[in-house]
C-alpha cells in the first residue's frame, strides 16, 4: 500500500494531506489522528515546496510487534539542512512562519527521525501507531 505524492506545487501539498488522511482512515485512525497525521504531511510536504522546490511524500502501512502503523516519508533533493539541531528548536524558522515546522511534526508523531545533509537534501521519517 506504498503511495507517494510528488511534491512541486502548492496542490501537491493537498493532494499529500488527502492521500494521508485516507490511508489513515482506511487503517482506523480516528478523526484526531486522522487531523494530526495530514498537518504532520502538510508541514512536510510544505518545507519540501519552501525550501527544496521538488521532492514527493510518501504514505505507506507498517507493522510491528502486533502494532499498525502509518508512516510518513519526506525525501528531497534540495540544499539540506546545515543545522538540525536548530531547526529542531521551538520557535526556530527561516521562512517567517510561527517556526512550528519541524518540532511540531516530531509532537504530532510517535517517532521521528531526520537526516539531512547539506547539498545533497534530506529524508525525514515519521510514524504514528494506531491506539
Amino acid at each position: 500500500m506504498d503511495s507517494c505524492v510528488k511534491i512541486i506545487n502548492e496542490w501537491d501539498i493537498v493532494a499529500a494531506r488527502q492521500l494521508g488522511r485516507n490511508v489513515a482512515r482506511d487503517l482506523g485512525f480516528g478523526t484526531v489522528d486522522q487531523a494530526r497525521i495530514t498537518t504532520a504531511i502538510s508541514e512536510l510536504a510544505r518545507n519540501i515546496y519552501l525550501y527544496a522546490e521538488q521532492g514527493e511524500v510518501c504514505i505507506e502501512k507498517t507493522e510491528s510487534g502486533g502494532k499498525i502503523g502509518l508512516v510518513i516519508i519526506s525525501e528531497d533533493q534540495g540544499p539540506g539542512i546545515s543545522d538540525l539541531r536548530k531547526v529542531m528548536e521551538d520557535g526556530f524558522s527561516t521562512s517567517g512562519g510561527l517556526g512550528a515546522g519541524l518540532p511540531g511534526v516530531k509532537r504530532l508523531v510517535d517517532e521521528f527521525h531526520i537526516e539531512s545533509n547539506p547539498g545533497e537534501g534530506t529524508l525525514i521519517k515519521a510514524i504514528k501507531w494506531l491506539r
